[in-house]
């Protein structure tokens, strides 16, 4: 899909408006009100992390980040010439077994910034000219988050702001970022509670997966490329996991069937054993190995059956 400049241009007028009107402060203040009895995610935690209590992800009420650099390894929308200002938050709201970022999502690695300082590291990313503000493991930090862009957009912040999350959303805090996300890069991880409760602590995440994807959808839209480079929307990652523990055929028919045939779609193939599972007693022996050229051929088959054509999938 293509878009007129006049539209990309009233699109990056749109944050110091935000700023102006006091929209980002507002919505800021009620995320903050959420991590005082924590339902910021499906979890449901109920602590209070304004006091130091902390809940399944681990996060107190300070930002935490691990590191902010250019990112050539994403998608090729998102990354075209010259990358994406990719910013990584330290802990995360899933607890996945087979985790390859797990010094940073369950050892904490890491550093405390207040809202001012990764304001300023948006405006550099930008400065350096990145496409886009990538924001990794964002669902637990969003009040934060929302401070940031906030102060960023009183300096001028402009350019496109990505949440990539692992999909485990609470629909109310991702209203909380109605017109402030241009792309959404969710993960699909599952199409079982029973194998995401197993293998990231979510027993629920099917379902709540949905309601998030469904709603990011409603906010952005499919993915809208502009010269190449991605502008708004939303791109979907599933990762095929070995003896199809992902429920492929699951995921694609919700996504065709109750999101969209445009969906961008990436069938990642690049699974490798890491973190639990590589201990003997993890549980999951298949999880031990990469993934077969047939098993990724087979999840390719499956999203080709359901008319989804649109995406990255290279192994």
């Amino acid at each position: 899909m293509e878009r007129s400049r006049s539209t990309c241009e009233e699109m990056k007028e749109r944050y110091p408006d935000l700023h102006t009107e006091e929209i980002l402060r507002k919505r800021a203040d009620l995320a903050n009100e959420i991590v005082s009895d924590c339902t910021l995610c499906p979890h449901h935690c109920h602590v209070d992390r304004t006091v130091g209590e902390t809940g399944f992800c681990r996060t107190g009420s300070e930002l935490i980040l691990s590191s902010f650099a250019p990112h050539f390894g994403e998608e090729p929308p998102l990354v075209g010439r010259r990358g994406s200002g990719t910013i990584f938050f330290t802990n995360c709201n899933l607890g996945c077994i087979f985790c390859q970022n797990y010094e940073i999502s369950h050892c904490g690695r890491g550093f405390q910034v207040p809202a001012e300082d990764l304001a300023e590291i948006m405006l550099r990313l930008q400065e350096r000219g990145y496409h886009n503000i990538n924001l990794v493991s964002p669902t637990h930090q969003v009040p934060g988050i929302l401070s940031a862009v906030d102060i960023a957009a009183g300096k001028g912040l402009q350019i496109p702001i990505v949440y990539n999350t692992g999909g485990y959303d609470s629909v109310d805090t991702l209203r909380l970022l109605d017109g402030v996300i241009d792309i959404y890069m969710p993960d699909a991880k599952y199409g079982s509670n029973e194998i995401a409760h197993a293998l990231s602590g979510a027993a629920d995440y099917v379902d709540r997966m949905k309601d998030a994807l469904s709603e990011m959808h409603r906010q952005v839209g499919d993915l809208v490329i502009e010269n190449g480079i991605a502008e708004k929307g939303m791109i979907i990652r599933h990762l095929v996991l070995p003896e199809d523990l992902a429920g492929t055929e699951e995921v694609m028919r919700f996504i065709a069937e109750e999101l969209s045939l445009s969906s961008y779609v990436n069938i990642m193939p690049q699974y490798r054993p890491a973190w639990k599972v590589r201990e003997k007693s993890s549980g999951f022996e298949a999880l031990r190995r990469i993934i077969t050229q047939e098993e990724f051929d087979d999840a390719l088959s499956i999203a080709r059956k359901y008319g989804l054509e649109r995406g990255v999938s290279n192994r």
